[in-house]
């Protein structure tokens, strides 16, 4: 039975789409609306991006956005706009712009205007008075690129004309408005006009009409006096087009003969029926353009307009004919209008007819925001590749230009497609303004897509037909080079990649598009109320650190504490390059810093700057962490080490220093008799009390940057929310269940030291697992001889389960008594699996590297076949320059034989990593794909809405959530189609409850 629909979130709650960077948000926590946000397409296009008729209106003090700004002095207390109108019908113009009007070579053709009356004038004293709407035809002169020149040289010089001859076309019948004296009347065409948008965005003309006393007397036919000033802004100067350009967009225009322009419903649905009938069973390459959306910031989940999109359609022997030798269709929805785009829902909507796409993700998210529900899902290319080679982080990495461009991903390019080539928008569309010595500039610039799509039409509709006709040919020559690479299931035959990726990537895939659309719920009046809490916190570490380096360096009560050179020069000024001897930080140094106000001299103006003097405070500041450059870090990290380990509260219940001797210190004497760990700075500010007081005030910084981090992730993607120890904010609590419904979060327990135990068939780790307990006290014990001792003596606990009535173990737990040996077991296990190095040990353990060594052989002794695993897989890595996964993708690694010993370091640790931490994710793709597939999750209202790492959260109705609990446990235990295929068990912890963070 189907789950009751959940009632409406409220107001403060907001469902954040997952494909969302979640900084698409107004504010930090704000989120953009998932499938509950408002679209944009209904019930009329989105304000700053509309494509209605309403071109012209007539409104009170606003800017004229196109450019022509009309100032009417009235200068009658009495006049009504019905004789108004017919005195300004009365003017003549004698230029050549009210007489090419009507002999048609200009874009204000004859007939293209009308008015209507918006509101009645009892109800409209302000505001809109009419509405001109154009209607422009699309080969009018603003629209040929070729005839631009004209176009912006009648526009230029004939502008107060063209606003007569605008005015003139008011009729007769048109109710009065009384206004007082001295009132203005401003033009304003609305900038989402056609006319804004293709011809008068060329110049910016302001033009001001005075009219005198006489003209007000009524319509008689005489010729009145107008004075017209003009002021043109022109356009910025453009650099001439570069010989790539050129050169790419001839080739480009090549294309242009084997395109179908579709404008219009009536060639529309002839197109659809085509592609629904004669050619259904062809794969159909499709591509979209979309406006009105920026990718860094929002998510194509109700945002974005479709401005066109393109189907090239074939099979292994042919390709669609549309008639006429036109192979491929592009679709006009930008001036075609949004029912042309719906003719084609038959076609994307059938899941019989197999569509190709590049970023799948993206162009379905923009159609379905139209309430086209996206089926067919044949091929992403992206993926494609990815599976192909997951390494590539040059040539274009995985875009569209870069794989086409390839030889190696490409092969054999068709005849028609060889000398074209995908070309970045930049290359066809950009240009560079003219400094003022008259050289290039080294910016591109780029008109918005949809004047381009206007402007630039024929050029456009080549460039964007080409994505179509690319994205076959790129997944024809991927799934060639698939079909021919062998797919081994862990360690036994299977078939070919292509088949892999049928089987689970093409599912996986859909699968991700549809929690992308489904989001979660955000309480943005939580992260609302934690942000100012975190705002708070980062003012008092801040005024904590400057008010003790003022101590010492008086401006430092100005300094920026996030300027990495200001900080820098207070550390470590006088000290040499380390990549560059010779070369030293100055011992102090002015800066010039935002003016907070208290520097006023008396008599002038506030600066909006001041010049403060920075010098080192410190003599001899040890540090081991370096930047590329050569300098001494002051990152995060670095900062720690100078601080050392010190608690958190102590930055913010300790009292400030006094500026006098006598005052109370920060440094209270319980903490100067504390065990509190101190950094480098303890011993190089003199120790005792000033050297602690140094520490603290640089854990201030620590703290800084990390609440820093914390609020710069509160919006970012889920994948970088904080460690849950680190969540000291508990940012995870503002992501909760709809009401009615509770959240499942369910998480893998130690994941990729299963996989690793798997893959290696180590006894000691597979018996340790099954044994099960505490597996880092199980490997410090096999580790260390005193601690195994210690346990076989009952001096100790490896685990221990309370029974009624039993507060604490008998002995000490082995975590307790011996939390050290263990720390170092832990780090070992999950540092082994990532493929550390006794050097990287010792720079994390801070011990030599001799110990790093002798800790390292201790693990080993108990597991051999973990060290012979890791010899195999750097011998595939050096002989096949690639490893495998569980499920038997690739990592690829460039050539050993010409690496340097840095490279070849770098290599031999990925290739122990990659396998491991790709098996995990082979894993959890799996159980998603397996939670996916479950009917009875279905029935029950359940719905995947997000998966981090080896964590996945699912949303459904409260009153079946522990059974539906228990059913996903099961098939995370067992996800391989209800089986599990490894050598040791597969922990899940589940839970449920209102909130993410109450779950974990």
């Amino acid at each position: 039975m189907a789950a009751p629909a959940p009632a409406p979130a409220p107001a403060q709650l907001r469902r954040c789409p997952c494909s969302a960077p979640l900084w698409a948000a107004p504010s930090p926590f704000r989120c953009r609306g998932g499938r509950r946000g408002r679209s944009p397409f209904i019930g009329g296009g989105r304000q700053d991006y509309s494509h209605s008729s309403s071109g012209l209106g007539v409104t009170d003090n606003s800017a004229f956005k196109i450019g022509v700004y009309t100032n009417f002095n009235v200068q009658s207390n009495a006049q009504e706009w019905v004789e108004e109108s017919k005195r300004i019908s009365s003017i003549k113009t004698r230029n050549n712009v009210g007489n090419t009007i009507y002999k048609g070579s200009t874009h204000l053709r004859a007939g293209i205007l009308h008015h209507e009356p918006l509101e009645d004038h009892k109800s409209s004293n302000y505001s809109s008075l009419y509405s001109v709407r154009e209607r422009m035809t699309p080969n009018s002169l603003a629209n040929r690129h070729a005839n631009m020149e004209l176009a912006k040289h009648n526009t230029r010089n004939q502008a107060a004309s063209a606003v007569s001859a605008l005015t003139s076309v008011v009729n007769d019948d048109i109710k009065p408005l009384n206004r007082s004296s001295g009132s203005e009347l401003k033009t304003q065409w609305q900038p989402d006009s056609k006319i804004d948008a293709s011809v008068l965005k060329i110049s910016k003309v302001e033009t001001s009409l005075q009219f005198d006393d006489k003209a007000r007397d009524g319509y008689d036919g005489d010729e009145h006096e107008c004075t017209a000033k003009n002021t043109v802004q022109d356009s910025p100067a453009k650099a001439p087009m570069s010989k790539e350009s050129k050169d790419a967009r001839k080739a480009l225009a090549t294309v242009y003969d084997k395109v179908l322009v579709v404008d219009n419903l009536k060639s529309a649905r002839s197109v659809v029926q085509l592609l629904t009938s004669k050619y259904k069973n062809f794969i159909h390459a499709c591509d979209t353009e979309v406006a009105n959306i920026d990718v860094k910031q929002e998510t194509p989940v109700s945002h974005g307009e479709v401005i066109c999109f393109s189907i090239y359609s074939g099979n292994s022997n042919a390709e669609a004919d549309f008639g006429n030798g036109k192979t491929c269709i592009w679709v006009d929805v930008l001036d075609g209008g949004r029912d042309v785009l719906m003719e084609f829902a038959p076609f994307f909507e059938d899941p019989s007819i197999r569509k190709v796409w590049h970023n799948y993700s993206f162009d379905s998210h923009v159609i379905e925001n139209y309430g086209i529900k996206v089926a067919g899902f044949h091929a992403d290319t992206m993926h494609l590749a990815r599976l192909w080679d997951s390494s590539r982080r040059i040539d274009g990495g995985y875009s569209l230009e870069g794989l086409t461009n390839d030889h190696r991903v490409m092969g054999v390019v068709p005849k028609e497609l060889q000398k074209i080539g995908k070309r970045s928008m930049k290359t066809i569309f950009g240009w560079k303004k003219i400094k003022k010595d008259g050289s290039a500039g080294k910016i591109i610039s780029m008109e918005p897509v949809e004047v381009l799509q206007r402007d630039d039409r024929e050029m456009w509709i080549c460039y964007s037909s080409l994505d179509s006709m690319s994205t076959l040919r790129l997944y024809e020559s991927l799934k060639s080079k698939l079909e021919k690479k062998h797919w081994t299931f862990d360690g036994c035959p299977r078939g070919s990649m292509y088949d892999f990726y049928k089987e689970y990537w093409r599912p996986f895939g859909a699968l991700l598009v549809k929690m992308e659309t489904a989001g979660m719920l955000v309480d943005r009046g939580y992260l609302s109320e934690i942000e100012k809490v975190a705002v708070a916190q980062r003012k008092l570490a801040a005024d904590k650190f400057r008010k003790w380096a003022s101590k010492y360096c008086p401006d430092a009560k100005y300094m920026n504490v996030n300027s990495d050179t200001q900080i820098r020069q207070l550390f470590f000024g006088g000290i040499e390059n380390r990549c560059k001897p010779g070369e030293t930080l100055p011992k102090s140094r002015t800066i010039k810093v935002p003016n907070d106000g208290s520097l006023i001299a008396e008599g002038k103006k506030t600066p909006k700057y001041r010049t403060i003097e920075l010098f080192s405070i410190v003599e001899d500041l040890k540090t081991d962490l370096f930047t590329a450059s050569g300098w001494p870090s002051v990152s995060g990290d670095a900062l720690r080490s100078l601080a050392g380990k010190l608690p958190t509260d102590l930055v913010y219940t300790t009292d400030d220093v006094e500026d006098d001797d006598s005052g109370d210190s920060e440094i209270s004497e319980h903490d100067l008799n504390g065990t509190a760990s101190y950094g480098t700075a303890y011993e190089a500010f003199g120790g005792g009390k000033k050297g602690k007081e140094a520490c603290h005030a640089i854990a201030a910084l620590c703290e800084i940057c990390s609440i820093d981090s914390l609020i710069s992730n509160f919006i970012l993607p889920l994948q970088n929310q904080p460690a849950l120890e680190k969540d000291r904010y508990k940012i995870r609590q503002a992501f909760v269940a709809a009401p009615g419904n509770s959240l499942i979060v369910a998480d893998y327990g130690q994941l990729e030291l299963r996989i690793l135990a798997h893959l290696a068939s180590c006894k000691s780790m597979l018996d340790a697992f099954k044994a099960g307990g505490d597996f880092h006290s199980r490997t410090a014990m096999n580790m260390y001889q005193h601690i195994r001792d210690a346990v076989e003596e009952k001096k100790v606990l490896l685990e221990w389960h309370p029974q009624p009535g039993q507060e604490k173990p008998p002995v000490p737990l082995l975590k307790d008594a011996f939390g050290a040996e263990r720390r170092k077991a832990k780090m070992l296990n999950f540092s082994i699996a990532y493929g550390k190095t006794p050097v990287g040990l010792a720079r994390d353990w801070k011990v030599s590297v001799k110990e790093a060594k002798d800790t390292l052989k201790l693990w080993y002794r108990d597991r051999k076949e973990v060290l012979a695993w890791q010899m195999k897989q750097k011998e595939l890595a050096q002989e096949k320059c690639e490893v495998y996964t569980l499920l038997g993708r690739s990592r690829r690694f460039p050539n050993m034989a010409h690496a340097t010993s840095g490279q070849r370091g770098h290599i031999e640790r990925a290739a122990i990593n990659a396998p491991v931490q790709g098996s995990a994710a082979d894993v959890a793709m799996c159980a998603m794909l397996e939670i996916d597939r479950n009917a009875r999750l279905k029935e029950l209202g359940w719905r995947l809405l997000l998966q981090v790492h080896d964590e996945v959260i699912l949303e459904g109705p409260t009153e079946s959530a522990d059974l539906a609990k228990s059913i996903v446990v099961e098939c995370m235990s067992k996800p391989f189609y209800g089986t599990n295929i490894l050598n040791v068990e597969l922990a899940v912890d589940a839970k449920c409850a209102q909130n993410w963070y109450a779950a974990k």
